[in-house]
């Protein structure tokens, strides 16, 4: 009947039809949450579908058709897309020809109609009971909203023009009443096709997605359906073609453009042992791949999942918004009630009632945010909802970790002390030998430094990981602990006073409770980085600080040539201590780090971004925003797309809340006749759609 997905939470997908503003999606919520057995209910207006959360392995999905019904929607049939994708002209132009079109029919309404007199001459040649089928049968759709809002108690914004409709026809008026009704028609098209464009830059994103992938097996190279490709395959990539799974090349060369995944232009070469990632092209040389991944379980489905998602998370601007539109109807029917008992003009009253347009104020924010987030996504740039976007545009503390974010996070081993009568080699090995394991880039360091000069390691027993300090484990025999001064100091007798040197992180190795040698590591800083922290300070970010895990001197020295503040030797703990001290004296802070060692200071910062998270599913989870490549040109581009974004929701909700109230003013004085009052109505979702179409530009 209707498709849907039921994964192993007992999670259900269902698509719906007909949703084209923030208040409807509100709807199919309250709707569905009625039904027996549904504990949680998202509803998507970008992707057009609404995700119910359920602790029952089934649900009756037949009450759950006649709930969507009732509120006024449908759900798609197998055989239907939601809605259909738009021709790929310019924005701009298409609003404008909308606009026009919009003002030459108003004016042919109007000039032809009242000013001509051809509505008196219809209504004397129209017998009343035609003129009145007329209107119910033109506005039907409408009418049945209103009454299957009514069945539910609530109020929509079709609920006080159908009643001025029918006061039009109460009134004798009933040509008035099929030309409100016209332009209700014509609003919601507008409406609709505002709907349409906010989900543009998701659907752009969608169809990138691969749909086949040529696989082999049993010696054969079939074509199969991405669903049906499994953990493990060979997957053949040929030129041209796009990659349609993640996975790691065991055969062939090739250059790829990973921009869907990355946002980065430049193509890469990719050979053996890379990583490569579904929805890339291959510019040419073909590729055998072992998947890794396919279908949602990808790097590219799951920033389109957390892209969908990100409407979920809505900021306070738009928290407002909604609750306004509550409260909106209500008055207006009021000030309507006022105008007729004031006037006692039903005309004027009728003018009152179609001219308020309540989407127009739920259509300001999202919009705006839907259309900022697909594009950021488009560049690489993950935000994780409008809520993020509003807390980074009143940020003004930047916290930045170093290794790996603003170095290059692949440090190499500069210099080899040994103590105690130890060859160079042989420190070398027990350190290598002991963060054999270990996934830290410095433990990288240790075993690239190893195996460069050909040295064996040994496998190290009853490994031991401290966060924010080192290891242990014990290497052929010996008890050897691998880390910062500060563990060192735990399990050493000797002094430690005077060790570090200038520059580089120290690395120390302990062997029982004796120092066995110092290790120095040092990194490469990120070129574009001073460029980038130039561009923060002059957006006004008042304040920038280093925090890092590394040694004090090896912090001053980047500090020094970035001239920043920092604070050096940290612990996790310390970090989010630090944010915490930030949030209590009131500020908004940013914390920009690897997305997995500084997983818990992202988390407590107001926004946490992770840099080059492509094919981490951790680090995607982690932040409130990823950033698919190590760039940090992307930070100061984030601050300029929600500041963009920002702007445009403000002049958004300052437009219609001053086209709002000025229609209602000109209509409660008896200025706005009731048919301009109804083409009226329909102008704010324009406005804010070539406002917000600015966001799509690139």
């Amino acid at each position: 009947m209707f498709s849907m997905t039921i994964e192993e939470e007992h999670s259900y997908e269902i698509p719906i039809i007909g949703m084209d503003c923030a208040e409807c999606t509100r709807h199919v919520q309250r709707a569905l949450l009625d039904v027996p057995g549904v504990d949680q209910v998202q509803v998507y207006l970008a992707s057009e579908k609404a995700v119910l959360s359920s602790g029952q392995p089934t649900l009756d999905m037949e009450a759950v058709k006649k709930a969507v019904v009732a509120a006024g929607y449908a759900i798609a049939e197998e055989t239907e897309t939601p809605s259909k994708s738009l021709p790929e002209a310019g924005l701009a132009g298409r609003v404008g020809r909308l606009t026009a079109a919009l003002f030459a029919l108003i004016l042919l309404v109007v000039v032809a109609g009242e000013w001509l007199g051809l509505f008196d001459i219809l209504m004397e040649l129209v017998p009343p009971i035609l003129g009145i089928a007329a209107v119910l049968l033109a506005g039907f759709p409408i009418f049945k909203k209103v009454v299957q809002a009514a069945r539910q108690r609530r109020v929509i914004a079709h609920t006080l023009m159908s009643i001025g409709v029918l006061a039009a026809l109460i009134a004798g008026q009933w040509i008035t009443a099929l030309l409100v009704v016209f332009f209700m028609r014509v609003g919601d098209a507008i409406e609709g096709y505002t709907a349409e464009q906010a989900r543009q830059a998701l659907r752009e994103l969608t169809r990138m997605a691969p749909q086949t992938a040529t696989v082999v097996r049993d010696g054969l190279e079939i074509n199969l359906p991405v669903g049906e490709v499994v953990s493990g395959d060979i997957v053949i990539i040929r030129p041209g073609e796009k990659i349609p799974v993640d996975g790691l090349v065991i055969d062939g060369q090739a250059t790829l453009d990973q921009a869907t995944i990355t946002g980065e232009s430049m193509p890469v070469d990719v050979g053996p042992g890379a990583t490569v990632f579904a929805a890339t092209f291959t510019h040419m040389g073909s590729l055998r791949v072992q998947v890794s991944a396919s279908g949602a379980d990808t790097t590219f489905g799951k920033i389109l999942k957390l892209v969908e998602e990100a409407e979920a998370n809505r900021g306070e601007v738009q928290r407002l918004a909604d609750k306004f539109t509550q409260y909106y109807l209500p008055v207006v029917g009021l000030i309507a009630f006022l105008t007729l008992l004031i006037s006692g003009d039903p005309m004027a009253t009728v003018a009152v009632l179609v001219v308020a347009c309540s989407c127009a104020i739920a259509l300001a924010t999202p919009i705006a945010m839907l259309a900022s987030i697909g594009q950021a996504a488009k560049k690489g740039i993950l935000i994780k909802g409008g809520k993020y976007i509003e807390l980074l545009d009143q940020a003004d503390v930047l916290l930045i970790d170093k290794t790996g974010t603003l170095t290059l996070g692949r440090p190499q081993i500069s210099q080899i002390m040994p103590t105690n009568g130890l060859e160079e080699n042989e420190l070398l090995v027990l350190a290598a030998s002991a963060e054999k394991y270990s996934e830290h880039p410095l433990a990288e360091a240790v075993r690239s430094a190893a195996i460069g000069r050909r040295l064996d390691l040994m496998e190290p027993l009853h490994f031991e990981s401290m966060a924010g300090l080192g290891l242990r484990a014990e290497v052929d025999g010996r008890l050897v602990t691998v880390g910062n001064k500060r563990m060192i100091k735990s399990v050493i007798v000797q002094d430690t006073s005077g060790l570090s040197e200038d520059g580089g992180t120290m690395i120390y190795v302990a062997v029982g409770d004796s120092l066995a040698g110092i290790l120095v590591a040092t990194d490469t800083l990120r070129s574009e980085v001073p460029e980038a922290l130039q561009q923060i300070r002059e957006m006004g970010i008042s304040k920038l600080e280093l925090i890092t895990g590394d040694n004090r001197r090896s912090a001053a020295a980047l500090a020094m040539a970035l001239d920043l503040p920092y604070r050096a030797e940290l612990l996790p703990e310390d970090k989010i201590a630090i944010v915490k001290e930030y949030q209590d004296r009131g500020h908004k802070v940013v914390m920009v780090g690897d997305g997995v060692n500084d997983a818990p200071a992202l988390a407590q910062a107001d926004v946490g971004v992770a840099m080059g998270v492509a094919g981490s599913d951790v680090a995607l989870e982690a932040a409130h925003v990823s950033l698919l490549r190590d760039d940090w040109q992307l930070i100061p581009e984030l601050f300029r797309i929600t500041r963009r974004t920002m702007g445009v929701v403000r002049l958004n909700l300052g437009f219609t809340g001053v086209y709002n109230i000025v229609g209602l003013a000109l209509a409660a004085v008896g200025i706005l006749p009731p048919v301009l009052a109804a083409a009226a109505q329909s102008l704010p979702d324009l406005g804010i759609l070539a406002n917000s179409s600015r966001l799509l530009k690139d």
